[in-house]
């Protein structure tokens, strides 16, 4: 298992957190993994210890997420201030390379830095996000998201979980549904199983939706020429073929991969889009 250190940063006056798995002593650039909306640093974890210590890995948790801290103004849970968060870290940091890996909400937010921080990026992956969504899964998603809840034990949790999200993880076991809850819930003080985030950052989908915040196609053309992975879950009802299709014309070093029996969101760890995010990173250092 790699070994990481925890990583903290402050703006807008709270205290974020991420993980950051050493690696890349050549020079690399450095892996900037960014979660969902609901989701937090672990949710990376077995891509982070697979690719260190050869690639230096940083999951961050967004504010209101995991270590970060909660804000009091639940109106700045929205894409555009995730990603003014993200770019204080990569000026903190000095980051002068960094390969974008974005699931959900981190996609979005990765769009959103993308104009602003091309000098920057190496390299980029959408994982099942883009500039369009369907609304039927943001529909879904806003069913569910702030919804306060807590389980007994790890197993109840996991049971709970899956009778939300079998249709997007058809194949998976008990085990699968076990990791998956323990990637997204944590032990409370009390002894309960509960969420591991701030159930206001529902609040500002309840008018807006997490629908993408402007019109992000320009920022697909930002980033035409930056090596670029769009993975999408075969079952997904967030992001459409049609869109993945648009995208690939506009990118010229893209590619797109289809993870079967897989809805929103693959968890990368999934044989091919494994296989595709070490393609991506072979082309990043190819281009130098």
């Amino acid at each position: 298992m790699a070994h990481y250190t925890d990583g903290y940063w402050w703006n807008d006056e709270l205290r974020l957190h991420y993980r950051d798995y050493a690696g890349g002593a050549d020079g690399r650039p450095v892996i900037l993994c960014m979660p969902g909306l609901t989701r937090n640093a672990r949710d990376y974890e077995s891509l982070a210890e697979r690719l260190a210590p050869d690639w230096r890995v940083l999951s961050i948790e967004f504010r209101g997420r995991g270590e970060s801290a909660y804000s009091k103004n639940p109106a700045s849970y929205t894409p555009l201030i995730y990603a003014l968060d993200v770019q204080a870290l990569i000026r903190e940091l000095e980051l002068t390379g960094l390969v974008a890996i974005g699931t959900s909400l981190g996609g979005l937010v990765t769009l959103l830095m993308a104009e602003g921080e091309r000098e920057r990026i190496r390299g980029v992956v959408l994982n099942d996000v883009g500039p369009e969504l369907n609304s039927a899964g943001i529909d879904r998603i806003r069913a569910y998201v702030g919804r306060s809840a807590s389980w007994p034990t790890w197993l109840h949790a996991a049971r709970a979980l899956a009778d939300t999200q079998r249709a997007a993880f058809p194949d998976y076991a008990i085990e699968d549904w076990l990791r998956m809850a323990k990637r997204l819930y944590r032990l409370s003080s009390g002894g309960r199983i509960v969420l591991d985030y701030d159930t206001r950052i529902a609040e500002p989908m309840k008018t807006a939706g997490d629908q993408p915040p402007a019109d992000l196609w320009p920022a697909i053309a930002a980033i035409a020429d930056v090596p670029t992975l769009v993975v999408r879950g075969e079952l997904s009802d967030v992001l459409a073929p049609a869109t993945v299709e648009r995208m690939t014309q506009i990118l010229n070093q893209a590619e797109a991969v289809t993870v079967p029996r897989i809805g929103h969101a693959p968890t990368l760890d999934e044989p091919e889009a494994a296989a595709a995010v070490d393609r991506l990173l072979a082309q990043v250092l190819a281009n130098g």
